[in-house]
This record gives C-alpha cells, structure tokens and sequence, in this order.
C-alpha cells in the first residue's frame, strides 16, 4: 500500500516527478535556439552542433578581457549576436505544478569561484522567470561538492532521491562529472553541464546528460591552431595537473602542436601543490616562447608567480579552469599579460548589470552557461506545463 500524506499518495507524487524528468530529457534533445554565450543545439551524443572557443588576456589593470573568437581550426569568426538570446522570463503565462532545479559543484574549496560563478547566474534565471511567472514556482536546491568526485557521488544520490528535482545544472568539473553521470542517467535525471569538458564524457552512452558548451578535444586543437598560425611560438612546454580536465585538455593540445609542444620540458604538478620549484627550474633551463598550463586556478596562481619570481619571463597560456578572476586576485601582477582560453562566452552588458545587481558580483567564467542552461530548463518546464 502507498503511503498517503495530505491526501496525495507517494506514488503518484513519484509518477509526476518521473514524467516531468523525462519530458524535459526529450525537450532538450530537440531544443535549438539561441543563448547568451552560443546557439544551442544537440547532437544524439550530448555534444553541442557547433562549439567556438574565446581567446581572452588579461591586461595592466587585472581585467580578463575578450581577445578574439575562434573556430576549431583556430581562424577568427564572427562573436554571437546576444541580441537574439533567449530570456529567462519567457512570455509570463507559464503554468505548472511546483518543481525544483539542483545545482551541484563546487561552491566551497580551492575552486570555489567556478561552481560559484554559476549558480549565480542560474539563481538570476529562477528570479527573472519565477517573478514574471506568478503560475509556476520553480526552486533551487544547490549542491555542494568542492568539485571533488568522491564527494560528488555522495551528492548525486540526494539529488536523485528528491523527485522534486527535475533538472540538474551541472556537475561542474569533469571528474566529478565522470563519477556520476551513468547513476544520472539510470535515473532518467536531466544533467546539463555549463563547464565540464573532458572530451571522454559523452563517450559513455548517458542518455540524460548534454555538455552546454564545447570539449576539449575542440578548445585543445583551435587554441593549438591559433598558436601555430600566430608565428610567435616555436617553442611551447606543456604543464598539466592530475585532473581528468588537465590530463585531457593538455592531450589534446600537445597532439595538435605537434614538435611545437617540446616533449622535454613538458612538466606534471599535482591538485593541490604549492611549491613548484622543481617545474620553475625546469622551465628556466629549458627557454621556451610560452609555457601553457592544463590544469585549474589554484595552482595556476601559484605557478605563474613562482615562474615569475624564478626568472621565466615565457607568455603563460591557460584554459578555462584558470579564466577566473581569482585567478588575477591571486596571481597578482603575475597574471598580466596571460592568455587565457575558453568555450566560455563573455557577458554582454545588461546582463552582466543583471547579475552585478543580482548577486553583488561580477559575472565571470561559465555565469552566461549557467543562466543559458537554466533558460533551457525554465523553456522546457513551461512548455510542458502549458499541454
């Protein structure tokens, strides 16, 4: 017999959360629009049609700014007309039972502003569309997994087992992403991603889980290209962490630069590491043009200013995982001049007004992904509340 509470039995409270779950999976599977950062729209395999990487430096003053847009084979193309983006508060006549959306990532620990940066744009969403939708409350449950995989899998069940949630926004990282996604997918749970981008991730046949921005096995190679065709580097050494993320993203670039990636001052560090002589004396001896770092923004800082004060003078590249302002805070006078790549779009104005006067912050590293993927849900929760 099924437990009854208030009138309403547990397992037809179940049934509606299952159904819900599962409209939204097949609303994104054929979603195709525009959003801040990019067109949204999906292959069978969870991956994005068409993927652009940033190319983003930070200048005298500390501010990361946008450089250049660039395609997979690292040319310039035309930015994202934001104009067209989708709005979180649709068209106001939304109508359907309460409902929640969870987000899960790192919103404590080392890499705290990552995850931070995103719910932060996924709480302006909610605001905007449950403000202009009095007929359809929707919530937020956050997560928090310092970005870490064992503490993701202790997460991940929660989110689960609360039929409430019919959306995930996220996991953040990609070895948590990794950890989690096939309990994710056995449970029918939608889980779009605004940052994890080890390339393997979709390789796993997740029925339920879509990256919302491009891979590695793209920002790798593009960035790579763009190196190349600069003419300014002859020499590069690759440094990357143990992260799935670092591992994978500096795989991908060192094949596509080919004798330009020197195999001999290639260096490894370790999550968590603070002292990086030993890759700092390396890295001296060996001269070389750039030195790119695979690998995220807590050690990074560190890195570069051992590298700094160690006499290497070499242009520091990095990726996403180290295009945050922490990053600069602190790195200091050791990040100017840093080029810094990302699949990540940059914040138009009046949304980036938006979130200052939101959440107190500036809008940072994956806030548009956030907010975008947030949208999709809200778009998709509405549309199936109106049938």
């Amino acid at each position: 017999m099924a437990l009854t509470v208030a009138g309403c039995s547990s397992s037809s409270t179940d049934d509606t959360g299952k159904k819900n779950r599962s409209k939204l999976v097949e609303f994104v599977k054929s979603y195709d629009g525009p959003g801040l950062a990019r067109n949204y729209k999906w292959g069978s395999n969870g991956e994005l049609e068409k993927a652009l990487i940033w190319m983003y430096k930070v200048d005298a003053s500390g501010e990361i700014k946008p450089v250049v847009q660039i395609d997979s084979t690292g040319k310039e193309v035309a930015a994202t007309d934001q104009a067209a983006a989708a709005k979180a508060a649709g068209d106001g006549k939304a109508t359907c039972t309460e409902q929640s959306i969870a987000m899960a990532g790192p919103l404590t620990g080392p890499n705290a502003n990552l995850g931070l940066n995103i719910v932060r744009g996924v709480r302006l969403a909610l605001d905007e569309f449950n403000k202009a939708n009095p007929g359809c409350k929707v919530t937020l449950k956050e997560f928090d997994t310092e970005g870490n995989p064992q503490k993701a899998t202790q997460v991940i069940p929660t989110i689960i087992n609360d039929k409430s949630i019919v959306a995930l926004i996220g996991p953040t990282f990609s070895g948590e992403t990794k950890a989690t996604g096939q309990v994710l997918s056995e449970a029918n749970l939608l889980a779009l991603t605004p940052s994890a981008t080890n390339p393997d991730l979709t390789k796993n046949n997740w029925k339920t889980f879509f990256r919302g921005l491009g891979n590695d096995a793209v920002q790798g190679p593009a960035v790579a290209k763009y190196l190349q065709t600069s003419g300014k580097y002859k020499k590069v050494c690759v440094v990357k962490d143990n992260t799935e993320y670092g591992t994978g993203l500096a795989k991908n670039l060192t094949e596509t630069l080919g004798p330009i990636a020197d195999a001999s001052c290639a260096a490894d560090v370790k999550e968590g590491d603070k002292d990086f002589s030993a890759v700092v004396s390396k890295l001296n001896s060996a001269k070389p043009d750039a030195i790119y770092y695979a690998g995220y923004y807590a050690e990074a800082a560190p890195l570069v200013q051992q590298l700094r004060s160690g006499g290497v003078t070499a242009e520091f590249i990095s990726a996403d995982g180290t295009k945050d302002v922490e990053f600069v805070k602190q790195a200091g006078n050791a990040a100017t001049g840093a080029l810094l790549s990302c699949p990540c779009g940059p914040a138009p104005d009046s949304f980036a007004a938006a979130y200052k006067a939101s959440s107190g912050f500036d809008a940072g590293t994956y806030s548009t992904e956030g907010y975008d993927l947030t949208t999709i849900v809200l778009k998709g929760i509405a549309a199936a509340g109106s049938k």
